[in-house]
Order: structure tokens, then C-alpha cells, then sequence
């Protein structure tokens, strides 16, 4: 075999050795986008749960940060013994003929409701008679988040009742005044209220203090020909009662008979002293021990 035929031999067979390479490359070349493809997939996929998972733990420390609703507490914890809120001095110039104690009115809450009242007649013979009637009315607010508060409750319903005793039935002569120096704010409302037996004069004296609220009611008449009680001096004594009562309340919490500061040991319990119907608890007496206070 001449040389050149060796040589062109050769050179086929390395253009078969080549031919035969070429299609495994090829294979081996298209792989790797496939790869590069599943190894972006992959990427973009850890990218995706990596933002995710980061929201969500944002998300749940906010959640977690966010402050729980608070309302400002109640001032005053507790209240007096409601048919202990007046000295022996003062029922005795009120209701001298009341007796040593009075009638205390049923509550199904004493820590936050209470009412005691007090029935004095003096007979004087031929002359007639003259009749007394004293109520203590005391209703304490706590606070509460759904409802606001003690001290807003309370001047809420502190309104409502200067209103109720402006509204009562068929009295006459009806008037209301500020009083000073008598808890937070206080309201003093006077009417006349004729009846069978002689015409009674009405005192009421609504105060506030923090988040209690003392309805006061004094109402005097002269019975079988006696004289009718002169209605300014009813309410010079309603007036006084009142501040002795808003001095038990403050005293009962702490806070001394001069001090409008709220109580060292102040509630702040998330109840409330509920009062739906807006009526005094327990402090309307029966028609036989008051003629006045029926509304």
C-alpha cells in the first residue's frame, strides 16, 4: 500500500472518530441548559418560600406588639355602709322621730350599690303633725373596656338622674341649681308636690364624686293643719347631708373628708356597675314612707 493511500485512510478514520463524538456532545450540550433551567426553578422557588415565611413571622411579631385595650381605673373601690354615711347630729335635726337606725334597701351588689332611708313624725296634738322623709342613694362605677371609664359612667348617669328629678310627675314650682363644694359637680333640685294630706316640699341633691354617684332625696309637709315646712330650710339641710355623705364615700376609700384625690388601693377591674334602665337601685321607698319620690 503506497504511502498517500495510508495517509487518506488515516484521515477517514479520524472523520469517522469525530462523527461518532459529535452526537454525544450534542447530548451532553443539551443537558446542561436543563439543568441550568431546573437549578433556577429550584432557586426562584427558595426565593419565594424564603419571602413568605419572612411576611408571615413580620406579620406575627406586629400581631404580637400590638397593645391589649386599657381604660383609665376607677378611682374609688368601695363604698360605705350607706345607713352610716350621716352622724347622729344630722339625722337628728333631719328626721328627729326616725329612731337609731334606718331602713336599709336590698342590693344585690353592696360594693357597688346601696340605699338606707329614714321616716320621722312629729305629732303636735291639736296642732297636727309634721312629717320627714330622708333617702341615701349610692351607686359606684367601675371601669370597663367595652363600656369606658368609672368616672365617665358615672357623670353619665349623674346627668340622667338631675333629668329624672326635673321630670317627676305633677311637680310644681321646679327648679335647679349648681352646689358647690359638694364632690367633683353637684346639682340641687327643689319642686312642690300636692297631695290629700298636705303639700310636700321636695329636695333632691345629685353628686359626683370620681366614680360614685349619691342621690339624696329630703322632703318635708305639714300634716293635719300643721304648718308647711319653709322649703328653704329643707334645702340649706339637704345640702349639708349631702357633703357629709360625699365625705363618707372619700373617707371609705382612703381619701379623707378633705381630699378629692383618688384611693391608694383604686380598682381597676374590668367589671362595671351596670345600670341599663337608668333607675336608681333600691332607692325609691314604698308610697307609705315617701309620697314625693315616685316617678
Amino acid at each position: 500500500m503506497s504511502e498517500g493511500t495510508m495517509q487518506r485512510r488515516a484521515q477517514r478514520d479520524q472523520r469517522d472518530q469525530r462523527a461518532k463524538r459529535l452526537p454525544r456532545f450534542l447530548v451532553c450540550a443539551a443537558a446542561v441548559p436543563v439543568m441550568l433551567v431546573a437549578a433556577g426553578c429550584s432557586s426562584d422557588s427558595g426565593g419565594d418560600d424564603g419571602k413568605a415565611a419572612k411576611a408571615t413571622a413580620s406579620a406575627s411579631a406586629s400581631a404580637s406588639a400590638s397593645p391589649s385595650p386599657t381604660v383609665r381605673p376607677a378611682a374609688y373601690a368601695k363604698l360605705p355602709e350607706p345607713c352610716e354615711v350621716l352622724s347622729k347630729d344630722t339625722l337628728g335635726d333631719l328626721v328627729p322621730k326616725a329612731g337609731k337606725s334606718g331602713k336599709e334597701g336590698t342590693s344585690n351588689d353592696v360594693g357597688t350599690r346601696g340605699n338606707c332611708s329614714w321616716s320621722s313624725l312629729q305629732d303636735n296634738g291639736v296642732k297636727g303633725s309634721q312629717f320627714r322623709w330622708l333617702n341615701v342613694s349610692l351607686l359606684r362605677f367601675e371601669s370597663d373596656v367595652t363600656r369606658g371609664a368609672g368616672d365617665d359612667l358615672a357623670r353619665e348617669y349623674y346627668r340622667k338622674q338631675v333629668q329624672d328629678a326635673q321630670a317627676t310627675e305633677d311637680a310644681q314650682k321646679v327648679k335647679a341649681e349648681p352646689v358647690a363644694g359638694t364632690g367633683d359637680e353637684a346639682t340641687a333640685v327643689r319642686y312642690d308636690l300636692k297631695k290629700e294630706d298636705g303639700t310636700f316640699k321636695q329636695q333632691t341633691v345629685v353628686a359626683r364624686v370620681e366614680n360614685v354617684v349619691v342621690t339624696l332625696d329630703y322632703n318635708g309637709a305639714g300634716l293635719a293643719g300643721d304648718e308647711t315646712p319653709d322649703a328653704d330650710d329643707l334645702m340649706k339641710d339637704a345640702r349639708e347631708a349631702a357633703k357629709e355623705v360625699v365625705a363618707a364615700v372619700k373617707a371609705a376609700n382612703g381619701a379623707g373628708t378633705a381630699s378629692g384625690s383618688p384611693s391608694t388601693g383604686a380598682s381597676s377591674s374590668q367589671g362595671t356597675a351596670k345600670d341599663e334602665d337608668g333607675a336608681s337601685p333600691s332607692q325609691d321607698a314604698s308610697p307609705s314612707e315617701s309620697p314625693v319620690r315616685k316617678r
